[in-house]
């Protein structure tokens, strides 16, 4: 059976989930004193980078880098730093979601702020925020940009900023080869994509919300704090980083005969769709009876039951002015 299309109403009033307005600090000089950056090893001979940090060393930035070997290190790195200010994660999602997982070890007050210079394949979150490809732009800006108190996601005692995909979304990532990904890109993950539809398994699965349950199958579900997956696949575009919520994309099987209504429904975004169902809400339980591939920013899990909560104001983030993932309220003007 199919997910259950339910009541039409609202999963959650927006102006209930939304925290006081965050204090944005536009003082950064006095308060980025101490920095380290924290480097995925595989991309550790990147010149532009190495140019980039020489250059706010020689401005009078006191910037320590650390490079990672193995997983795990960006984490221990993190609780390894001792009164720094501002965290650089430059690496791809996996390293930004390491260094996450490391400032979430630690007391609230007592995080630093986090700057992204985005050096891997897909970068979905980095990109999606606005921060530049350019690495001495990005660090740039890590320097001297404004700090914003943004949400992040949680998915049983795991942490994520950008996004979890269970079902399809997570397998394409996970059978998508380190050397595929280098040799096409983003794409890769749309060319694995549509090599796996073929073969499309269906989870059942219970889905729990604030206000509805639904019960049935379906290859896809996206639980964005950001907007963007997959190499730059919008699965959340409703999404914003600062208001408290999750927001829930449900596909359900399609036939080649509903590909076009199905598209339709993806443009629209209905809350009750026939294909699509988009929601916005503080948390969701999945329950099931096998255990259901899960993609956390770029890392491949397998839950049978999981709980999602958006955990608001969590961490400081540095953004561009005019950050998309910002509410519209709290965007900054450049």
């Amino acid at each position: 059976s199919h997910y259950a299309r339910g009541e039409r109403k609202e999963v959650f009033e927006k102006s209930n989930a939304f925290q006081p307005p965050a204090r944005v600090s536009m003082n950064t000089k006095a308060r980025r004193k101490r920095v380290q950056l924290i480097l995925n090893g595989k991309v550790a001979a990147n010149d532009a980078l190495r140019a980039a940090v020489a250059r706010q060393r020689k401005a009078g930035h006191r910037i320590q880098v650390r490079v990672t070997w193995e997983k795990g290190d960006a984490r221990r790195f993190v609780s390894e730093a001792d009164k720094v200010d501002l965290l650089i994660a430059a690496g791809g999602d996996g390293t930004v979601n390491e260094v996450l997982h490391g400032l979430m070890d630690m007391p609230t007050v007592s995080r630093p702020s986090l700057g992204i210079v985005p050096l891997g394949t897909a970068n979905d979150f980095a990109i999606a925020c606005g921060i530049p490809r350019n690495p001495e732009k990005a660090l740039a800006l890590c320097m001297r940009g404004a700090e914003v108190r943004i949400d992040v996601g949680k998915a049983n005692d795991h942490w994520f900023i950008n996004a979890a995909s269970s079902g399809f979304g997570a397998e394409i990532t996970a059978t998508t080869s380190p050397d595929l990904k280098r040799l096409l890109g983003p794409a890769a993950y749309t060319v694995m994509g549509a090599i796996l539809a073929i073969n499309l398994h269906h989870y059942q699965g219970r889905l729990i919300l604030p206000n509805r349950e639904i019960t049935g199958n379906g290859p896809v579900a996206i639980v964005g704090n950001g907007r963007q997956t997959g190499g730059g696949i919008k699965v959340a575009p409703r999404a914003c980083i600062d208001d408290g919520l999750l927001d829930v994309l449900v596909v359900r099987p399609i036939s080649p005969t509903a590909l076009l209504a199905a598209a339709r429904e993806l443009q629209q975004l209905p809350p009750d769709g026939e294909y699509v169902s988009y929601w916005q809400t503080p948390w969701l339980e999945v329950h099931s009876e096998e255990a259901i591939p899960v993609n956390l920013d770029g890392e491949p899990l397998r839950f049978s039951t999981v709980r999602y909560e958006a955990v608001p104001r969590a961490i400081s983030l540095i953004v561009p002015p005019n950050c998309q993932l910002l509410s519209q309220r709290r965007r900054l003007k450049g």
